[in-house]
């Protein structure tokens, strides 16, 4: 057992404020976060999101992109755009997912290179964000 007198304290100095109605932590001003964390969320959200959508596909339970966008609740458009990025080049979706450094191309230009062939897929994403 701890004695009252045995009780260390930590104090770390956050603050806590709503961004879009959800409280969100801040980090102290002089804070720097840690280079080794390359990793944009909304990548691998997007990602994750667009395998999930070709899994459901691939399965059947849709058979159109409208059909998918209906049950979602997003615009067809934007599910259709998404939907690319579960074909990048395997070579890149590692990279991106389990990879360190950052990505060459936004999520937007992301989409659009899902067309283009894997090597010029790994090109653009990758190999300019070592230039």
């Amino acid at each position: 057992m701890t004695k009252p007198d045995d009780t260390i304290r930590i104090l770390i100095p956050l603050k806590v404020r709503k961004k879009n109605g959800r409280p969100k932590i801040l980090p102290p001003a002089d804070y720097l976060p840690s280079e080794d964390q390359a990793q944009d969320p909304h990548v691998l959200r997007a990602i994750g999101r667009a395998w999930g959508w070709r899994r459901r596909m691939e399965a059947g339970e849709f058979s159109t992109i409208q059909e998918l966008a209906e049950a979602v609740g997003l615009a067809e458009r934007h599910v259709s755009r998404q939907l690319r990025l579960a074909y990048l080049a395997p070579e890149v979706l590692k990279r991106l997912t389990c990879g360190r450094e950052p990505s060459a191309v936004s999520l937007y230009d992301l989409g659009f290179l899902a067309g283009a062939a894997w090597g010029e897929q790994i090109r653009q994403a990758l190999d300019e964000a070592t230039s």
